[in-house]
């Protein structure tokens, strides 16, 4: 073997990086032939159901290896991972390093849940064996049922689902019902599949559970769903599920409660119960025509239905497509029908049932709804609204709307919420085959950079209605030119921005080089305030295209902005080799207010690891770049970060004294976010000072800014300093409410500092309560988290923490050698907690 040491996946910034550690991973195995690679990524599919169609060939498992891709798929790399390395852990790594570097981070994570079922279809026909074998299954009542509806693509199974459910809820309601789509066959790699963490997220909020209560991790999400089940008569639908590893969490195991599961995979370990659903039956086929046509006359030919139906390859999608076409000749004869679809077949040559029915579909629309068709399928994100039907056409807005809801009524978009739309799989890829036969590159091209046009536009309003007093720190956008939505409202600027994130996301990796620089611009507040695998993503897309086009501007910002989510994320040495390389362009173009952000980051590092004199350094030349560049936030934000720098190393006057210039410094440019900031660090400073009562009133003013800001990392800090200021006033439990909020958000955004941080917080809370294990247990964790980091200074707070827990026990002898370990990093970050842990050992 070459070497010894696994890749380490989560070292990746951008995918030609993940590429060369996915041929040192080959290497590492003994370097087989991608022909050896190939047969046991097959060997493994086949064996998981998967059908011949869908296996791997040669030279797609060859193109995994290869340098310069723009994307990667995700599934197959996996696949490869584990035909190298086939370690569970290991291949996880490589899951979240592929979503992170890819930017599928928050496309796993924005999943759409709903508490009722979709519209059952009018006149729904057939599958009479199907829902028969359902309705037995959950005749005997008590134990959960499980059933698994499977089959191909476009042979109905939503629908069957669909309608069993509204079925089985006629005589007897459900109490509750739940229902997602799990976009397990996403033609698009930008939307894989769903993410079970996220969908448990969404299904407890609807089950009543408030967002900080929600716990991490996909286990103890499916207790907490599980638990709120017990005792209801629940049904809930998992559509379009990829396999069994993205289910299984989500099944209840509630007697009383149903599931019902569609995938166009084998689940037979899932379900007691599988109903495989095959095309219609011919007399199935044709009552279904009949009831969906009743008002078109036969015609001179008797059997016209069933060569209709026949022609359709009794494939329930397809049927339903040429039905919607039907309805809108009027005056023409089933006959008149059939005798079209025969010519359609024998001109082109068509063989596919649905594929005639989608041409046939097609074909009948007027060319503004078939250019629509075509533009909304190149649509990179998981759905499409008016506003960006609207940029895609160069149209207005309301004949954007009409044009959306007509070709929803002819069954060829499905709804996806108020006024959003989305394709079914098959749909858009013959939608999107169109497009690149039917449209030149060019507009095409255009097209989408209207669409592009519109989202930057679009963000960059937001962004000017949440921090109007930043605008001068972003690159103006013009407005795109085609209609957008009023975003003067904060409220409505951050739901847009969440809204529409994982299609920004998507918008940044596409191939143009001038959005994915605009939006990581534009975006940077927002993705710094706790989107952080979102921010490594759209930073990353704008190094790579930043690169490309040779803008060394771009480039500072990028390395700057990656660097601060590294910082984030607990990535100090990744943090300090980004800081110094955009320190260094930004010094290259003369750009001051640059310098200063790169520096300020700098100081943060420095502060994080125990160098406190170096970090008040790089701060101070920090302020003097802002300063002399007229930066009045930078300015501001510096002096707060001058003051929590000089806080954490005891000299609390000097922090209060920097606090409260920076605190009027933002008053006085009405800056809500800067604000917001040096209220979090002056309440901390007033807390060290034992000034409890202004500190409350310090942050309850910091807590309302940071949530109308939806800065979730800053309203995490501030829930935690609330944590503490309770516990010091002696009132433990109600600390212990503010910490598990703040826990929540840290472990959301992925801010592994603040996950530390909060976790001693509330090992402290529980000490004061007298719950000692608890204590223990949060100390524990806090020092894991903080140790694997490098984060020196919680890593001895959790040890202090732990010594007063074992003393309290009555363990002394453990308890001095927690506090000797903490004394010896505190001491070597010469930080004022020395004293304390040298009182407790004397």
């Amino acid at each position: 073997m070459p070497f010894a040491t696994l890749p380490d996946p989560a070292q990746a910034d951008h995918i030609d990086d993940l590429v060369e550690r996915l041929r040192l991973l080959k290497i590492w195995a003994g370097d087989p032939s991608y022909e050896t690679i190939k047969d046991r990524v097959n060997a493994a599919w086949t064996a998981s159901g998967r059908p011949a169609a869908e296996l791997a060939r040669r030279s797609t498992v060859a193109n995994c290896f290869q340098s310069g891709r723009r994307r990667l798929n995700t599934d197959l790399v996996l696949a490869v991972v584990e035909a190298l390395h086939p370690d569970v852990g290991y291949v996880t790594q490589w899951r979240q390093a592929l979503r992170v570097v890819a930017g599928e981070s928050e496309a796993v994570s924005q999943v759409r849940v709903h508490d009722k079922l979709p519209q059952d279809l009018v006149g729904f026909t057939g599958r009479t064996t199907e829902l028969d074998r359902l309705a037995l299954s959950v005749a005997g009542g008590g134990a959960v049922v499980i059933t698994a509806i499977e089959g191909m693509a476009g042979v109905g199974k939503t629908q069957l689902a669909v309608h069993a459910g509204h079925l089985l809820g006629r005589d007897e309601p459900f109490d509750r019902v739940l229902f997602v789509n799990l976009r397990g066959f996403h033609p698009d790699p930008m939307q894989p599949p769903a993410d079970p963490a996220a969908v448990l997220d969404g299904f407890l909020r609807l089950l009543g559970v408030p967002g900080h209560q929600i716990p991490h991790g996909v286990d103890a999400r499916t207790a907490a769903y599980r638990e709120r089940l017990a005792g209801l008569r629940a049904l809930v639908v998992l559509d379009n599920a990829a396999g069994t590893d993205q289910v299984r969490p989500l099944l209840p195991d509630t007697p009383g409660c149903l599931a019902l599961v569609t995938s166009r995979r084998n689940l037979a370990e899932l379900a007691a119960t599988r109903l495989t659903v095959d095309v219609f039956s011919p007399d199935e086929a044709l009552a279904f025509l009949t009831g969906a046509v009743p008002e078109i006359a036969t015609g001179t030919d008797p059997g016209a239905a069933a060569r209709i139906a026949e022609r359709c390859g009794y494939l329930p999608l397809a049927l339903s497509l040429i039905t919607g076409h039907m309805r809108s000749t009027p005056g023409w004869t089933l006959t008149d029908h059939a005798d079209r679809l025969d010519e359609r077949h024998r001109d082109r040559r068509l063989d596919s049932g649905i594929e005639l029915a989608l041409d046939l579909s097609y074909q009948h629309l007027p060319a503004d709804q078939q250019r629509l068709l075509r533009l909304a399928a190149l649509h990179p994100g998981p759905d499409v609204d008016a506003y960006a039907a609207a940029a895609l056409l160069g149209t207005g807005l309301d004949t954007a709307r009409a044009g959306l809801e007509q070709l929803w009524r002819d069954h060829l978009l499905l709804p996806a919420g108020p006024g959003r739309y989305t394709f079914h799989d098959l749909v858009r890829a013959f939608a999107t085959t169109r497009a690149h036969d039917q449209d030149r590159p060019a507009d095409r091209r255009a097209a989408l950079t209207r669409l592009f046009d519109h989202y930057l536009s679009t963000a960059a309003a937001a962004m000017d209605t949440l921090h109007p007093a930043e605008a001068y720190r972003r690159p103006r956008v013009p407005p795109a030119g085609s209609p957008a939505p009023d975003l003067s409202d904060p409220d409505d600027a951050v739901a847009w921005l969440d809204g529409e994130r994982p299609t920004m996301l998507a918008v940044a990796g596409h191939d143009s080089a001038a959005h994915a620089v605009g939006l990581s611009r534009v975006l940077s507040r927002y993705l710094g305030s706790g989107h952080n695998a979102d921010a490594m993503a759209i930073h990353g897309h704008a190094l790579e295209a930043a690169r490309r086009i040779g803008d060394a501007t771009a480039q500072a910002h990028a390395l700057r902005d990656l660097g601060f989510a590294h910082f984030q994320m607990g990535r100090v040495r990744r943090a300090a080799e980004y800081s110094e390389q955009s320190l260094t362009l930004f010094r290259q173009a003369g750009d001051r207010s640059g310098q200063g952000t790169a520096l300020h980051n700098l100081g943060m590092v420095a502060e994080r690891s125990g160098r406190s004199e170096e970090a008040v350094g790089y701060l101070r030349q920090a302020l003097a770049m802002y300063r002399q560049a007229g930066d009045r936030v930078g300015e501001s934000n510096t002096l707060s970060g001058l003051g929590i720098t000089l806080e954490r190393a005891g000299r609390v006057a000097e922090a209060i004294d920097y606090c409260e210039q920076a605190l009027d410094l933002a008053v006085q440019t009405r800056n809500t976010n800067s604000e917001a900031y040096a209220l979090g660090v002056l309440a901390d400073a007033e807390l060290r000072a034992g000034r409890y009562e202004p500190a409350g009133g310090h942050l309850r003013r910091a807590l309302a800014l940071q949530r109308s800001l939806g800065d979730r990392i800053g309203e995490a800090g501030v829930l935690d300093s609330l944590g503490t200021l309770h516990t010091r006033l002696g009132e433990p439990d109600d600390a212990v409410g503010y910490h598990e909020q703040a826990l929540v958000i840290a472990r959301e955004s992925g801010d592994q500092e603040g996950v530390a941080w909060v976790l001693n917080s509330l090992g402290e809370a529980a000490h004061a309560a007298g719950r000692a294990e608890d204590a223990r247990r949060c100390f524990t964790e806090a020092a894991t988290v903080a140790g694997d980091i490098g984060f020196r200074d919680q890593q001895a707070r959790a040890g202090a923490g732990l010594g007063h827990v074992h003393r309290a026990l009555g363990d002394e002898a453990t308890a001095r050698e927690h506090f000797e370990r903490a004394l010896a990093l505190y001491a070597d970050l010469g930080a004022p907690e020395a004293e304390e842990v040298r009182a407790a050992l004397g």
